[in-house]
């Protein structure tokens, strides 16, 4: 039997090392401590950083300067009601009936009309906005839009003497 000329793939000599095994005594060169330092938190096993920990130094998200206005506390919330959604609410629909249907998440919030489908009833309902499409489309089927006025507190201009 011929002998076959085979070679078998290996890596090139020194492009693979082996790897550091830590913690397997004083002769690895990782031995004691294995590489961790002495003490401390990071030292312990089962330690994990906190996001955006920094070591003690004050982490960037609070050394940034805050900027922008931020309006949260006095935000009005708006729930919009499309026309093609009321036909199936009823004829006569007010706040009350809204909020027991569920189309409003609390009493406070402003309701809007926008014109998004197609009425065929009569339909008179009372909002706070409306869009003029919505209104052409309601009047137009022989409906009444009725927007509520709600007080605007506007503060008034102090005289401002020299």
């Amino acid at each position: 039997m011929a002998q076959e000329n085979t070679k078998i793939l290996t890596a090139p000599k020194g492009s693979s090392k082996k790897p550091h095994r830590v913690g397997r005594g004083q002769g690895s060169g990782w031995g004691c401590t294995a590489g961790r330092g002495d003490k401390g938190a990071q030292s312990r096993a089962g330690y994990s950083r906190r996001a955006g920990f920094e070591g003690g130094q004050m982490p960037l998200h609070r050394r940034i300067p805050k900027s922008g206005f931020n309006n949260s506390a006095f935000k009005k919330s708006v729930n919009i009601i499309n026309v093609g959604e009321l036909d199936s609410i009823g004829s006569e629909i007010s706040r009350e009936t809204l909020l027991k249907l569920g189309y409003l998440s609390s009493n406070r919030d402003y309701i809007k009309l926008l014109s998004m489908g197609e009425v065929k009833n009569a339909i008179t309902i009372t909002v706070d906005m409306a869009s003029k499409k919505a209104i052409e489309k309601i009047e137009k089927s022989g409906g009444k839009v009725i927007i509520n006025e709600r007080k605007k507190y506007i503060r008034e201009k102090k005289d401002i003497k020299s």
